[in-house]
């Protein structure tokens, strides 16, 4: 699905340089290279805080602990999701409420906001689904409108553009009052570990995380607030500034695999393919994920795997469904496009190394099989 070998491939030299480099210091915990990472991650979001941290999953938690919510508080999110984004919000004792998606970007239904909103809910946790980012602009009319805070979920969007009616442009994750992104190998920008970061606008907040982040002080020894040990090695913010000024490029290279992909498959009656924004740039194709309608879902899996050719079905489960999750709360009819798409969705390959070749290979034997 990803092919991590011909990209360090490209980039080696300056990799293994920029590694060395904290070998040689020794540096290992918030050296340099992690503060270089911080400031440089900060210039291309056009955010006045990144506050790095070991982990996606970890950069959601700490995000919703920075934002003060309490045990019973409800946090809305996406029902068609990785259980990380609900799992944090479990973890904290605070109520989670799943809401449905929309059928054609797959990301959380406005209308789904809208209707799950109590006098309990205190956030949203919109999800940038498989790169494309969600409707920002609305969510934050509907946040404004209840007073309530929004937690951006951009794991797997990062350096996707967010479009407002006034023609202005924001990069996803930063748009909310807080956003977090994970830094796993696969990612857009992924790092040879685990890592991940929060970013905000709000200097209070940047404050309180930053403290919460290393077992909650400011000062050594000195325990302000409530923490966690979550932070990113020097090892790995290496990795990453050094790939942070190619994702621009990565990101055009998976949106170009994306459009010869989606132009092979143009007007077939069995395969709907995502669209593709020139325009506000809004889908970085973390996944390049087809949608197979009347046909055999699985079957295609098989002989694709048959050939050789990695894919993946991102989520085979809905969240109101796994066993962690059931709640009796939920109605199988309050979810009718989420427990549509677990039977339609299938991932093909996306990376920045796809070449022609590959992607002929991979859209004929795609075609193949419905022939």
């Amino acid at each position: 699905m990803v092919d991590l070998k011909s990209q360090y491939d490209k980039i080696k030299t300056t990799v293994d340089a920029s590694i060395q480099e904290v070998l040689d210091t020794t540096t290992y915990i918030n050296g340099p290279k992690v503060h270089e990472f911080q400031k440089n991650l900060e210039e291309y979001l056009d955010v006045k805080h990144v506050i790095p941290c070991a982990n996606g999953t970890d950069a959601l938690q700490i995000a919703m602990m920075g934002l003060g919510l309490q045990p019973g508080d409800e946090v809305i999110t996406a029902d068609f999701t990785f259980a990380a984004t609900v799992e944090v919000i479990a973890l904290l004792q605070l109520t989670p409420v799943l809401v449905d998606v929309d059928l054609v970007n797959m990301n959380i239904s406005l209308e789904g906001i809208r209707k799950a909103i109590t006098p309990k809910t205190k956030a949203i946790v919109p999800v940038h689904l498989f790169g494309r980012a969600a409707n920002m602009e609305a969510i934050m009319q509907i946040a404004n409108e209840h007073n309530l805070y929004v937690i951006e979920d951009n794991a797997q969007a990062i350096g996707a553009n967010c479009r407002f009616s006034d023609g202005t442009k924001k990069k996803a994750g930063t748009i909310g009052h807080v956003g977090a992104t994970s830094f796993f190998p696969s990612k857009n920008l992924g790092c040879y570990g685990d890592g991940g970061a929060i970013f905000t606008n709000d200097d209070e907040l940047a404050h309180t995380i930053r403290g919460i982040v290393n077992h909650g002080m400011y000062v050594r020894y000195h325990h302000d607030v409530v923490g966690v040990n979550s932070r990113l090695d020097s090892i790995q913010a290496a990795v990453l500034n050094t790939k942070l000024f190619l994702l621009d490029e990565y990101n055009a290279a998976r949106q170009n695999a994306a459009r010869k992909y989606s132009k092979a498959f143009e007007g077939h009656k069995n395969i709907i393919a995502p669209t593709i924004c020139d325009v506000c740039d809004c889908h970085v194709f973390h996944q390049y994920t087809l949608r197979i309608i009347d046909g055999d879902r699985n079957g295609l899996m098989d002989y694709l795997l048959s050939k050789g050719i990695p894919c993946a079905i991102y989520y085979p489960i809905p969240l109101h469904l796994q066993k962690a999750y059931i709640d009796s709360r939920y109605k199988e009819e309050d979810f009718p496009i989420t427990n549509q798409l677990v039977k339609e969705v299938i991932s093909l390959p996306m990376h920045t190394e796809l070449d022609d070749e590959q992607i002929k290979f991979i859209t004929d034997s795609v075609l193949e099989f419905f022939n």
